[in-house]
């Protein structure tokens, strides 16, 4: 049975449509009905029904913004619009959040029927593609494109160094001639490698390799790389379009496997790069955001942007223990740190070279932590004060001195990063409120809009600013322009309509039922009783 829920404001539909149809007959229970936007998003947010149908004219929330929370928030969900001959015009604008159907008022049984049985044959075909786990098990010992796998391993690796080489990249779907490339990486999370049988990890590897395949679209390669991490390089020609669908298909993924498979998988990815042969940086910073599953826990897409502010740049210094102590500090991990810097100090112990090459391995791990630092836009001082840590290499005596000092700059540099972290967050937050008081009155004030103007993900920011705040973003937005509004009222001879224009809201209509909703009176008797 796939699972539905019917939203419209007018109850004589919502009772015809529950009664009319026998919903069990065609594969369907319905789970609920709600009579508006705002109730729909609390149940749609908690049932994660299979399918919506829902009123295009709604109070509050209307079905077109619906529609686009849905396909923001829930991918897998289909919707239906029921809409008016006058609507139909405004419902098309829908056609780009690839709404399954509409269906014009007034309805009928029969073309809703007509509809389900579509609609039931559509989910069928989906289903039997993600779980016939025995068809990805014959594909997994019949298709082995080894060849293909090894190409675009070196790809990502930087060993492609010339265009003749690079020119081969069309025959495994890669458009050389696009302008913007970005990987991401998608990984089993340890509890589901755990809970499964060692035979079975490398076919659910597989299953998640052919979602992925299934999910993403043309301007997409999907490929298994050396330690079974599944990579995809995509390439278009416009930022914010790589940008946008990357959050959108990741997300997709995500919540495919979890919904299919029944394991979790955690998706890095990394920066734009704007060359073919910086691929490998873009790989390499995608691979560090998923490091950052120590962090941010499973069963998450992390872009590296959301957790550094900016880009990693590629480190120029690549010696084995300056990487794996900054990679410890990474994961702010204190007892990675200091087994880390143990097995460095017993490898300069045993290597038994001269002082001066001594001095320099310890230099390049300094310059190493001030390179990240640097990259996270945080200075010397910040850390360590006036102190400059790079002079004191030379006034180490000791390798049990150099352990203990090594520590001692590691751990502090690893409280600063995550105290900066968890700031990170309310200083976002206090920016998104500032703007919205700036600018409550622009009518397209949106998610989009303000996730665009601070430089995070709208998955990333909707988590947060919750927690900082105490409200949703519609529901801030709402309360400032209802608090502008009620101002306005008391202070000025201004109309209702022409308040409801400056606090944002194009519909005077609209409008007084917001107001109505939050403040329990209507404007007019706010204005002239309270």
């Amino acid at each position: 049975m796939y699972s539905i829920i019917v939203i419209d404001d007018e109850f004589i539909v919502r009772e015809g449509v529950k009664k009319n149809i026998s919903w069990n007959e065609y594969g369907f229970d319905l789970v609920g009905d709600c009579e508006n936007g705002f109730e729909a998003i609390e149940y749609i947010d908690e049932l994660k029904p299979d399918v919506v149908i829902t009123d295009i004219c709604m109070p509050f929330i209307d079905g077109i913004e619906l529609s686009r929370y849905i396909t923001e928030k829930h991918p897998l969900t289909k919707i239906i619009l029921l809409t008016g001959y006058d609507d139909f015009e405004y419902a098309q604008q829908a056609v780009k959040l690839k709404i399954f159907d509409y269906i014009l008022k007034p309805i009928t049984a029969t073309e809703l029927r007509k509809v389900l049985v579509k609609l039931k044959k559509e989910l069928d075909e989906e289903v039997k593609k993600l779980d016939d786990l025995n068809r990805l098990k014959v594909q997994l010992n019949e298709s082995l494109p080894l060849l293909k796998e090894r190409y675009l391993n070196n790809l990502i690796s930087g060993n492609l160094k010339n265009y003749s080489n690079i020119n081969r990249l069309n025959h495994f779907g890669i458009d050389k001639n696009k302008k913007n490339f970005l990987v991401f990486v998608s990984d089993l999370d340890s509890s589901s490698e755990s809970s499964l049988l060692e035979e079975d990890q490398e076919l659910f590897y597989y299953a998640v390799y052919n979602i992925c395949e299934e999910i993403t679209n043309e301007n997409t390669v999907v490929f298994q790389n050396n330690d079974n991490l599944i990579v995809a390089i995509l390439s278009f020609d416009k930022e914010d379009e790589i940008l946008e669908y990357s959050y959108k298909v990741t997300e997709k993924i995500r919540q495919t496997v979890e919904k299919y498979l029944k394991v979790t998988i955690t998706t890095g990815i990394g920066e734009i790069c704007y060359s073919i042969f910086d691929i490998s940086k873009s790989y390499k910073s995608a691979c560090s955001a998923l490091d950052y599953r120590f962090i941010a826990g499973n069963n998450k897409v992390i872009n590296i942007s959301d957790f550094e502010g900016k880009s990693i740049k590629d480190n120029k210094i690549n010696i084995k223990w300056e990487g794996k102590i900054v990679f410890a500090i990474k994961t702010s991990t204190l007892d990675d740190i200091e087994s880390t810097i143990f097995n460095f100090v017993k490898y300069i112990k045993e290597s038994k070279g001269s002082i001066e090459d001594s001095y320099y391995q310890i230099q390049l791990i300094v310059i190493s932590i001030i390179g990240y630092l640097n990259e996270l836009e945080i200075t010397q001082k910040d850390v360590f004060g006036n102190t400059n840590i790079l002079n004191q290499v030379y006034k180490l005596k000791t390798l049990e001195e150099t352990k203990k000092w090594l520590k001692e700059i590691c751990f502090q540099t690893s409280d600063y990063i995550s105290g900066k972290r968890e700031n990170y967050c309310k200083v976002q937050a206090l920016k998104a409120k500032d703007y919205i008081l700036k600018n409550y009155s622009d009518k397209n004030l949106n998610l989009s809009s303000i996730c665009k103007y601070i430089l995070v993900s709208t998955s990333y920011f909707s988590s947060f600013f919750k927690i900082y705040t105490g409200y949703t973003f519609v529901e801030y937005l709402t309360k400032v322009r209802i608090e502008k509004a009620s101002e306005l009222l008391k202070s000025t001879d201004l109309k209702t309509y022409e308040i409801a224009e400056k606090v944002g809201y194009s519909d005077p209509h609209y409008f007084s039922l917001i107001f109505k909703k939050i403040m329990s009176f209507t404007p007019s008797y706010y204005r002239n009783n309270l």
